[in-house]
């Protein structure tokens, strides 16, 4: 650099500096882009994976509420970043914003296990009258402490793709290779006889091409999105009830939320809980929808009913849940703040 250019440049930086402050706060709000990475397959706000979908929503209306001034990356398909790895960014601030299910982060911060706790949510209610109860409550207040902030509370039922036959009973998983999706949803088909494959939901379709995995558990969403139809030859649905509910919520590295304004803040937080309505409607039209896409491939479509998905929590009472509440005071009091809402 030219000692001219240098004066330049310097000259330029003074004059912002000796500039009135709201020009100062125009020009730093400009300059604002942040990225949102997530697992699912890309699409468009009106059409595709309904999370995509939300994603795209929340970027639009928040870029337009702040008049520009926060504008938004959108990464589908794990394409930043390997799903594994989108908790750990942000909560370094390397990444900010994703949209994840919180279980998948279950080695690092054991408590979040609590997002897909067998048996635990049963219902779609139940799930979303978390947020305001002591168990939502305390939930936020661990994520807080680890460097994540909640914006758009997220839960979907699930239900099983299998290669060979329907897993409906407990005994039925007997001896199949399955994907439960978190720690201790494996742990509770280990009790039910099952061989756990690990894998995120994106690595579902090529392991039960090869035969590396027979049956896998996880949203209604993901068994559409992925095209697990493609591979599978039964399916049980979550649609009449279901022991399997996540957490997915679209999240924000607290590092970077706490150098927003306070009305940026306030904005992001906003829309993401006007969003939630349409989430969890969404994610309810696809628990009826995955049947007929399943149905079109001549594949067998069976329900689940309450004293099915009643079994299957007895087995996570008596197993998993102790496991998870011995892991710290964190997961003990979660846990049982959590049986208040059955």
């Amino acid at each position: 650099m030219t000692n001219t250019t240098r004066r330049r440049a310097l000259g330029a930086l003074g004059a912002l500096a000796a500039s009135p402050l709201w020009i100062q706060k125009a020009f730093a709000q400009a300059a604002t882009t942040l990225k949102i990475s997530h697992q699912f397959p890309g699409g468009t706000v009106a059409e595709g994976d309904f999370r995509d979908r939300l994603v795209r929503m929340f970027a639009a209306e928040v870029e337009k509420r702040s008049k520009g001034a926060l504008k938004f990356e959108i990464y589908p398909g794990s394409s930043l970043m390997k799903t594994n790895s989108q908790f750990s960014a942000m909560r370094k601030g390397a990444l900010d914003m994703s949209l994840v299910p919180l279980a998948y982060a279950g080695g690092e911060v054991p408590e979040v296990n609590i997002g897909l706790m067998p048996g635990l949510v049963t219902s779609y209610d139940q799930g979303y009258g978390w947020k305001n109860a002591e168990v939502g409550k305390e939930l936020n207040r661990i994520l807080l402490e680890k460097g994540i902030v909640l914006v758009s509370w997220i839960w979907q039922a699930g239900g099983v793709a299998s290669r060979t036959k329907p897993i409906v009973h407990p005994e039925d998983a007997k001896g199949m290779k399955v994907r439960g999706g978190s720690r201790e949803m494996d742990l509770m088909l280990k009790a039910a006889g099952a061989a756990v494959v690990t894998l995120p939901s994106n690595e579902i379709y090529a392991a039960m091409q090869t035969g590396a995995m027979e049956a896998a558990l996880t949203s209604s969403t993901s068994l559409i999105s992925f095209r697990l139809e493609e591979v599978s030859k039964a399916l049980t649905t979550g649609r009449n009830g279901a022991y399997w509910f996540m957490f997915e919520p679209l999240m924000m590295s607290k590092t970077v939320f706490d150098k927003l304004t306070k009305e940026q803040q306030a904005m992001i937080l906003a829309v993401g809980g006007e969003l939630e309505g349409f989430a969890r409607k969404a994610a309810q039209a696809d628990d009826s929808a995955v049947a007929a896409v399943y149905t079109k491939t001549g594949a067998r479509v069976v329900d689940l009913n309450p004293d099915i998905v009643k079994k299957w929590q007895t087995i996570a009472r008596t197993s998993v849940w102790k496991d998870y509440a011995d892991k710290n005071a964190n997961c003990a009091k979660l846990l049982a703040l959590a049986e208040k809402t059955l």
